[in-house]
């Protein structure tokens, strides 16, 4: 019976045809995780340059070579971990792990993914582009063969991967990135990945190899005080951002620049609530799940609009 139970599981997990292997290959670049990229608009959005048929089309082209940057790696990384990825008790479930994408076709797609991107790039964007697009790969590609197993080392490369999501955009278009924007954007960054991690370590707690290895070298209270730190750097950042006027008076109805640290303020106190809970998972998950945060961050957004707007 054990047997056949086997055979049968084997059956379940191998490849459905073309259909089955394209679905798996879709569900190991993280669909899901594509959201993240919307931060290439980070920039413009900020400087106002936003809306013009020229920014939109070159965003749009960006956020489309960063994705297929982020599958290359994701792709890559599962048929590396597939064989330790099969004996755990969810990552088991993934298309390269269950057998439905055979590694070395994960391998070859990624590979493909990894080396069109920044070669679009060269050919469609500034020089910038493609650079900051070849040393995200390379840094990922690090991350899951090493760095990933660093003590605070992981922590700042997938900061880092946010900050270049932030700064692609502003590369893209040719506009200046300044200080406010770039700590904001870091530590901003850093407060949600170490919240991510300690709630990773507070459910983990007491449960052996039940995550990844390098948490149990974290302590929840260092981890702790790693979000801490950078919930505080990131308000101080964009309260001076907001608070200085560069000499040049608002002509808008509401100072709304100033009033934006509000809700800023506001936002990062109720993501405080879920990393402090140990309940800060993705950051789109905890951001899209709270219907507070989210209204708060709608908020937010407006604020900043209207203040980049001066209306």
């Amino acid at each position: 019976m054990t047997l056949l139970r086997e055979r049968s599981g084997r059956r379940q997990a191998a490849p459905s045809g073309r259909g089955g292997l394209l679905k798996g290959l879709l569900r190991t670049a993280r669909p899901k995780q594509w959201v993240k990229n919307v931060l290439v608009i980070a920039a413009p959005a900020a400087a106002g340059q936003l809306f013009s048929a020229h920014a939109l089309t070159r965003l749009a082209l960006v956020f489309v070579l960063f994705t297929a940057c982020a599958a290359a790696v994701y792709l890559v990384n599962d048929a590396r971990d597939a064989a330790a990825d099969r004996a755990h008790p969810t990552k088991c479930r993934r298309p390269v792990a269950a057998g439905q994408v055979p590694v070395p076709v994960a391998y070859a797609a990624g590979i493909t993914l990894g080396v069109l991107a920044p070669v679009v790039a060269a050919r469609l964007c500034p020089p910038e582009v493609a650079a900051l697009l070849t040393a995200y790969l390379g840094m990922q590609l690090a991350y899951c063969l090493s760095l990933k197993h660093v003590l605070v080392v992981d922590l700042v490369v997938v900061t880092t991967g946010f900050v270049m999501r932030a700064v692609i955009g502003g590369l893209a278009l040719g506009i200046p990135l300044s200080r406010w924007f770039l700590i904001t954007t870091g530590f901003g960054a850093l407060f949600m990945v170490a919240a991510k991690r300690y709630s990773e370590a507070v459910r983990m707690a007491g449960t052996a190899g039940a995550t990844r290895a390098l948490l149990t070298e974290y302590t929840t209270g260092y981890l702790r005080f790693v979000w801490q730190l950078a919930a505080g750097v990131a308000v101080l950042g964009y309260c001076l951002w907001a608070l200085e006027e560069g000499g040049v008076p608002h002509t808008s109805v509401l100072p709304w620049r100033q009033l934006s640290v509000v809700a800023f303020v506001l936002a990062v106190l109720r993501y405080a609530v879920f990393a402090d809970r140990g309940t800060a998972g993705e950051p789109e998950d905890v951001v899209l799940g709270d219907r507070a945060l989210a209204l708060i961050g709608v908020v937010w957004v407006a604020m900043y609009a209207a203040a980049v707007a001066d209306w």
